[in-house]
């Protein structure tokens, strides 16, 4: 099943339409679907199994922060060897999204998760039963490729099927992304407490539960999707608003990763305690990605949301090279961080599916290749740029990387300025959603 496009926002005269049904081409007598009732949890049984298994491929992103430290002994890796835990992941998962919608749209959304959901099974098993940090490195990488034919695919399915218009829908999956983020680091610390192999375990029999999930309730499309041509993406980052947008998350996944993959180390915790911390932060980002994310963007222009939360990210950054030395103080600033994160994640990607008149699948692959490449330099940089200077310097690094992004958002404000326009009903209903009316 593969969502159509939206027409952008301020680039044209918008087609009307129900929150229920995506934009028509004009045909006054398209069907009215009936509203459903205010509420985020009515939905679909195909939106919930997608939406489960994105909880568990998101757990996969920090899974294995608690049990770094514990990889680095036990394979006799450094710091900078384990952190590529990361790249590998995040390198593939970036440069395989640019051909997911290709591939989606000549094979169909739900048979593209289902590969997806079967590669990540096969590769987290893989990566468990590893003899050398090469090895666990390597399988990561196929995991990743898993990750990027599911994420982008989930994104647009979401979109594209849930009751309650974009704005609820995008919801949905944040708070599926902040609840699989925040879930992984628990389970890692606790599989990773008794062996840095239980946590890959673990993954690979969610992820079969998942692919289970999807394979009985999401049902074949009835109409085969349209096909993507394969320079689609390419084509797609030229368009300046997505083209912004990818830059700014580039720079934002940065500081994003640095904070994720680096901090276990200076913190110096076991494996419990470092899924403690990560559930926490993870909590933090489901908490402000469902509710105070739509609350700021009903108040305040989504484009000033973004460069606001970028430089206060920023300066919790800094905070956190200042408190390197102090593990409370350094708990501190990722939980803050996490609740910033969560704002950001929803917002970003409510004006990524705003900003163009593209087919979700095409936005969502192009803008996350983008996205994911900024991660993967992260960690390894982050690494090297501790043992050349100091434990604090990768903090400022990634500060200095936000802020950046901010900039990119502020300098760029012309060409995205349609994002900040929704439509009133739309707003209304978002309004509704988060207040649980």
């Amino acid at each position: 099943m593969s969502a159509p496009a939206d027409t952008a926002k301020g680039a044209g005269t918008p087609t009307p339409h129900t929150p229920n049904q995506p934009a028509t081409s004009g045909n006054a007598s398209a069907r009215k679907t009936p509203a459903p009732k205010n509420s985020i949890l009515h939905q679909p049984k195909a939106v919930w199994a997608v939406a489960f298994a994105c909880v568990i491929a998101f757990m996969g992103i920090g899974l294995v922060d608690p049990i770094l430290p514990a990889i680095a002994d036990s394979l006799d890796a450094t710091q900078t060897q384990t952190s590529l835990l990361f790249t590998s992941y995040l390198l593939i998962t970036g440069f395989a999204m640019l051909f997911t919608s290709w591939i989606s749209t000549r094979i169909g959304a739900r048979t593209t998760l289902l590969i997806g959901l079967a590669l990540i099974v096969a590769f987290a098993l893989a990566a468990g039963l590893s003899g050398s940090v090469e090895e666990v490195i390597g399988f990561r990488a196929g995991w990743g490729l898993g990750n990027a034919l599911f994420i982008s695919t989930a994104l647009a399915t979401i979109v594209g099927a849930a009751s309650g218009g974009a704005s609820s829908a995008i919801i949905l999956y944040e708070a599926a992304l902040g609840l699989g983020i925040a879930i992984g680091p628990l389970l890692g610390g606790l599989l990773g407490s008794i062996s840095w192999r239980g946590p890959f375990f673990g993954t690979s029999v969610l992820m079969a539960i998942g692919f289970i999930a999807i394979a009985t309730l999401m049902k074949k499309a009835p109409q085969k999707p349209v096909p993507t041509p394969l320079s689609a993406p390419f084509k797609a980052l030229t368009r300046p608003a997505l083209a912004i947008l990818a830059i700014a998350a580039l720079f934002y996944n940065i500081g994003f990763f640095i904070l994720l993959a680096y901090t276990p180390f200076p913190l110096g915790l076991d494996e419990i305690g470092l899924g403690l911390t990560f559930f926490g932060w993870g909590l933090a980002v489901a908490i402000t990605s469902v509710w105070v994310a739509p609350w700021l963007t009903r108040r305040i222009p989504r484009t000033r949301v973004l460069w606001t939360v970028l430089i206060l990210l920023g300066l919790d950054l800094v905070a956190a090279g200042l408190l390197v030395s102090s593990t409370a103080g350094l708990i501190t600033c990722v939980v803050v961080g996490g609740a910033l994160l969560g704002v950001m994640n929803t917002v970003l990607t409510e004006s990524v599916m705003a900003a163009t008149d593209l087919p979700r699948p095409v936005a969502s692959s192009a803008y996350s290749a983008v996205r994911f490449l900024g991660g993967a330099v992260a960690p390894p940089a982050a690494s090297i740029i501790a043992g050349a200077f100091t434990a604090a310097t990768p903090f400022y690094v990634a500060a200095g990387s936000v802020v950046v992004a901010s900039l990119v958002i502020i300098l760029g404000h012309r060409a995205i300025a349609h994002v900040d326009h929704e439509e009133e009903g739309e707003l209304e209903e978002a309004e509704a959603i988060t207040a649980g009316e």
